[in-house]
């Protein structure tokens, strides 16, 4: 059986793409498993030893931005509606995420796509989750959600699941079949030491905001996208002052959610 080994956001070899993967690499720039190169931002999981995916951003010859997995699977921008072009653009610039971060971002949680309902039929969502869970250790979300994520595994844990829980198997990687967005997002969730408080000063409304059930947990800044027809936001994860939590070490995902069993 295929093992998923790498999750590679592919960029237009442009100028706005190298803005962005150099806003990127500076934004990251604390993360001690960020590992840059030519054109390339890898993020290697630190424990355990050996697991994958990793996740790579890459200048790569592609007319637009996608996602592609090694095992075969692609992820592009196309099939939902571009975003409302009718008044200023939404979003902060990621450079100055950047700026006003700096220092401050240790850890990546996860990234993620979240896929537009009106435009990704059901069947075409089960299909594309039923084929990364077959390569990789994918979990469900515990409250039912449709936002099942794959978490870094060894060799072995690909093969009977994980039992070790452990803070650094990350950066996770997250899929969400989305009823609220009519175009693809790029989603990017970030630990910080900052507090709530800290982080509604550094992004105040509109520039940052909450989602209901989730406003303990992080603060959500859209950045404005290079891309038509992308969305691209960041989800800023508040300082745990009593740690680790099940989150960080992956035990609630995988005690009471589940994996989402291979497709043979």
């Amino acid at each position: 059986m295929a093992r998923l080994s790498e999750i590679t956001f592919r960029l237009p070899d442009t100028t706005e793409a190298h803005a962005f993967l150099s806003d990127l690499r500076t934004l990251l720039a604390d993360v001690p498993y960020a590992s840059e190169a030519v054109g390339r931002l890898t993020l290697t999981p630190p424990r355990p030893d050996g697991a994958r995916p990793v996740t790579t951003f890459l200048l790569a010859d592609v007319p637009e931005p996608e996602i592609a997995l090694d095992t075969g699977q692609t992820i592009g921008v196309g099939g939902g509606a571009a975003p409302d072009e009718q008044g200023p653009p939404a979003g902060i610039e990621l450079a100055e995420l950047a700026r006003r971060l700096a220092g401050h971002v240790p850890r990546v949680d996860h990234t993620g796509v979240n896929l537009p309902t009106c435009a990704d039929r059901p069947e075409q969502w089960q299909s594309l989750v039923a084929a990364v869970a077959s390569t990789a250790t994918m979990y469900r979300y515990p409250t039912g959600e449709p936002w099942p994520f794959v978490l870094p595994s060894s060799a072995d844990e690909f093969q009977h699941g994980i039992a070790d829980f452990v803070v650094g198997r990350e950066p996770r990687f997250e899929l969400v079949h989305d009823p609220w967005r009519t175009h693809p997002e790029w989603q990017f969730a970030l630990w910080t030491d900052l507090t709530r408080a800290q982080l509604e000063l550094l992004f105040p409304d509109p520039q940052g905001m909450t989602f209901p059930g989730l406003e303990e947990i992080f603060r959500v800044v859209p950045i404005r996208s290079p891309w038509p027809g992308l969305g691209i936001r960041f989800d800023l994860c508040y300082r745990i002052e009593d740690g680790p939590s099940d989150w960080e070490t992956g035990e609630w995902l995988v005690r009471a959610g589940g994996r989402i069993p291979p497709t043979p």
